[in-house]
């Protein structure tokens, strides 16, 4: 998911904004990073971020290349019908046409359990990492700490970086994990804070792991379903899922793109 997806973060998370100490001081280059993230681990031992979190931060290196992707975005700017086109919507469709077809008992049980159907799922799947082909390669604990210290958007990615830092302390990632350049995550890329609250254990092992196709995809119904989707309700625009859909990222064209993709791959 994109950075600009919107966040309902748990208690915890939430707790680390509201401390009175002072706070780590962000920053518009890499000068000041060094300071901030020994500031930052004050902050984050007080949100509860154990030892393993902990020499996670103290290992992060400034992400430069986060930096430079964070002030170039344009694909979001661009019409309903260039957005389809640069996303490969037409491939996205007939591939999920396909990975529906083929696996169809998981995606009824996914909808039976979450309400959310298939063509939804695989939309998102498709447009975030070409249904797994690429899942990026920044390391995403430098990048989501980069662009906590970051003045441009620090509010927002805070609870991310506490986030990615408790996902290191379960196990669930390390200080090495590679992802999007926002930091996020996995099949879908969930933004850390997100993939703490909302992930699941789709194949009963154990753990939940955003690399796996099935713990991705039930997290992701899950994350859709908590935010108030209604099995059997609609998701075009004007629908009440629709309004779900922008959960997921505050992108017009994305929410228009999920929306449409969806509906021809379930069709």
């Amino acid at each position: 998911m994109r950075y600009i997806t919107s966040i309902s973060l748990s208690v915890a998370l939430s707790a680390a904004l509201a401390l009175p100490a002072l706070a780590a001081q962000c920053g518009n280059n890499a000068g000041g990073f060094n300071a901030w993230k020994t500031a930052f681990a004050a902050e984050a031992q007080r949100a509860g971020v154990r030892q393993r979190g902990l020499d996670a931060l103290a290992n992060a290196q400034y992400a430069s290349g986060t930096i430079q992707a964070d002030r170039n975005q344009k694909s979001f700017k661009y019409s309903l019908d260039k957005f389809l086109q640069v996303r490969g919507a037409n491939t996205i469709i007939s591939q999920g046409r396909k990975r529906k077809a083929q696996n169809a008992g998981f995606y009824n049980a996914l909808e039976q359990r979450y309400g959310v159907p298939a063509g939804v799922l695989l939309a998102i799947h498709g447009m975030e990492t070409g249904f797994g082909g690429f899942m990026g390669d920044s390391r995403v604990v430098s990048a989501i700490t980069t662009l906590a210290y970051d003045c441009r958007r620090s509010d927002f990615f805070v609870p991310h970086a506490i986030g990615a830092l408790m996902l290191v302390d379960r196990g669930a990632i390390t200080a090495n994990t590679k992802g999007a350049k926002h930091g996020e995550l996995g099949h879908t890329q969930f933004l850390p804070g997100n993939a703490l609250r909302y992930g699941v254990d789709g194949n009963g092992d154990g753990r939940v792991d955003f690399y796996n196709q099935t713990d991705a995809l039930a997290s992701t119904a899950n994350f859709l379903r908590k935010k108030g989707w209604r099995p059997g309700a609609g998701y075009q625009q004007g629908q009440p899922n629709y309004a779900v859909i922008k959960q997921w990222n505050a992108a017009t064209v994305y929410q228009q793109a999920i929306a449409l993709m969806g509906a021809q791959i379930d069709g």
